[in-house]
């Protein structure tokens, strides 16, 4: 009795302290895993259009190269763009803070630390995240690397100009903008490290009783590998980071070669360090990278499938092993990013094996989902149709990467537009693809509304049409040899002028894109107040424990403590009377 008491105390101690919170406390400083999920949202999406934006601005250039770009052009400023034209040095800038924000700015904290931290303790059963504090510190951490991202455009010389990759020895005697970019770069490294060990802790010690790991949803492994990627691959770019800092600030050596000769001059500097060095560990972060911005883009797709086909998801033990498999290998193929830098014979054959294997478990994965269409009566909602495009994608994507694997046609297709082609296939049409049925999907739980079926499926149509014309083209040029980093599209080599229209067709579909997300941003925000309300906290009649919560879920998450008594995708079971079988809801009595 006494336990008991001292609970109750307990709970009337906290819903007083939550009554107590001041706005600030409550919205702005929130250890609400619920809230921060949405901080991460609205700031990722902000995040995105900002880098969308950039990618506009060089396509201008790429189809009309030295003319002045419309209505902007003036307030680009004349560092940037004298009389509107946009110079070499501004175009690159707008390359490197494409490729960083996108990444490190928009895709991942949308896949992990929107969606993670938001839907994760929601489908475990567990009333927050294991340290709320260390949640908030990430979310503002990645908040201040962010800001400090963009700050660096005002600084004298401008933001990063070495790629997102941020190359040495050319990082080390760029512009200001590089220090700002790896300060910024420390920050959100740093703020993936807090998220990802609270991951972990959450996954591992507060799942509901019951939950064992073989009836966890597939979204919530997905996000406990990504974890696992995080936690062990981002470090190493960490400590990079710092000597590379040190290289630009201390006057050491890391990265710079004896001998360079700079603007004419020889480089006052130690020398005797390996621009190499750097390479090899910033891709063994990049490449884990790529599964980290993948494998919960599969979490995503395998909720919405098989809510929306009212079946099990097929092979759910394969997909588990399959994701754990990726992830472990992900961690030794990073050097098929570095044949053209003379590894030898021997390391070339072992990354170029170790990357068809990898091949695998992703045709694992997408062969699973596949299968769990055949004989579906599949709905065919806003969400189901991006997650249904996100497989022939993804698959084009996972294919044109073949190539790149092996050195031989490596060789000629490295640092072409062969290469952005392939990686946005995997994280364009991919990835977000996947990310928006995400926010179609959870849109209800989180809100209490739908948004617009209608205006959905016009942003979806419109935008898998033109993905398809921005990166397919990609594919022509890179095969004829473009460069991947000429500020006029190939203009001035003989061998690029069989395919130089492609340039304008694709900045046209990616403005139409442009115009395609219209449709998204008034969905998202009008359905907050003029959405048609959900008529009960499960308005998809799904199975995993994210909708046995009220609508929009309280502080604590539950109203009372969930207990799992089955697996997470009971769709359609033969004798019940619903065609869904909550993992919450207790056997019925036999009589």
């Amino acid at each position: 009795m006494a336990h008991v008491a001292t609970a109750g105390h307990a709970v009337h101690d906290a819903a007083h302290h939550e009554e107590e919170l001041t706005f600030i406390r409550k919205y702005v400083f929130s250890q609400d895993h619920k809230v921060i999920g949405i901080q991460y949202l609205i700031t990722s999406l902000l995040f995105l259009f900002f880098g969308f934006s950039l990618m506009m601005l060089m396509r201008w250039q790429l189809a009309y190269p030295g003319q002045p770009i419309p209505f902007i052009g003036g307030l680009l400023g004349e560092a940037n763009a004298p009389g509107g034209i946009m110079l070499p040095e501004f175009y690159n800038q707008l390359g490197a803070m494409h490729g960083t924000i996108m990444v490190f700015l928009g895709i991942v904290p949308l896949a992990v630390g929107a969606f993670g931290n938001y839907v994760v303790p929601l489908q475990i059963g567990a009333p927050d995240m294991a340290f709320p504090k260390l949640n908030m510190m990430s979310y503002w951490v990645y908040f201040v690397g962010g800001v400090t991202m963009l700050a660096s455009f005002f600084l004298p010389g401008g933001a990063a100009n070495s790629g997102w990759t941020s190359y040495a020895p050319l990082s080390v005697v760029a512009t200001t903008g590089q220090t700002a970019w790896l300060f910024a770069m420390v920050f959100l490294i740093t703020s993936s490290l807090l998220g990802s060990v609270n991951f972990i802790v959450t996954m591992v010690q507060l799942r509901a009783k019951g939950l064992t790991f073989t009836r966890l949803p597939f979204f919530v492994w997905a996000q406990l590998v990504t974890a696992f990627l995080l936690l062990l691959a981002f470090p190493p770019l960490e400590a990079a980071g710092v000597m590379q800092l040190m290289d630009r600030l201390a006057g050491t050596s890391f990265f710079l070669p004896s001998g360079l000769v700079v603007a004419g001059q020889a480089l006052d500097v130690s020398g005797g360090g390996s621009p190499i060095l750097w390479q090899h560990l910033f891709w063994f972060l990049a490449h884990p990278e790529v599964y980290v911005l993948i494998l919960p883009a599969m979490g995503i797709v395998g909720e919405v499938i098989a809510n929306n086909t009212r079946k099990p998801l097929w092979g759910y033990k394969s997909l588990v092993y399959a994701s754990i498999f990726l992830g472990f290998m992900s961690f030794i193929v990073w050097a098929h990013h570095m044949f053209l830098t003379g590894m030898g014979t021997v390391i070339s054959t072992f990354f170029q094996t170790t990357t068809m294997i990898i091949s695998i478990p992703s045709v694992i994965i997408l062969t699973a989902f596949f299968i769990s269409l055949w004989g579906a009566s599949i709905r065919f909602n806003t969400q189901m149709l991006f997650a249904l495009a996100f497989l022939p994608m993804f698959g084009i994507g996972g294919l044109t990467g073949l190539p790149l694997g092996l050195a031989p046609t490596d060789t000629h297709l490295h640092d072409t537009y062969y290469v952005i082609g392939h990686f946005h296939y995997v994280v364009a049409p991919g990835t977000i693809f996947a990310l928006f049925a995400g926010v179609y999907h959870w849109y209800p739980k989180v809100t209490g509304r739908r948004m617009s079926d209608t205006l959905g499926k016009v942003h979806f149509w419109g935008s898998l049409v033109c993905m398809n014309g921005i990166f397919m083209p990609m594919f022509i040029q890179g095969l004829a040899g473009v460069s991947r980093r000429l500020y006029d599209g190939g203009q001035q080599y003989a061998h690029a002028q069989g395919v130089l229209q492609w340039n304008e067709f694709m900045s046209v579909a990616a403005w139409s894109l442009a115009v395609f997300q219209l449709p998204f941003m008034i969905n998202f925000f009008l359905s907050i107040w003029k959405g048609r309300k959900v008529e009960n906290d499960n308005p998809w009649e799904a199975t995993t424990l994210d909708w046995a919560t009220p609508t929009p879920p309280p502080h604590g998450n539950f109203a009372r403590v969930p207990e799992v008594y089955r697996g997470p995708y009971e769709y359609s079971v033969p004798g019940h009377p619903t065609d869904f079988f909550p993992q919450n809801e207790p056997e019925p009595a036999k009589g």
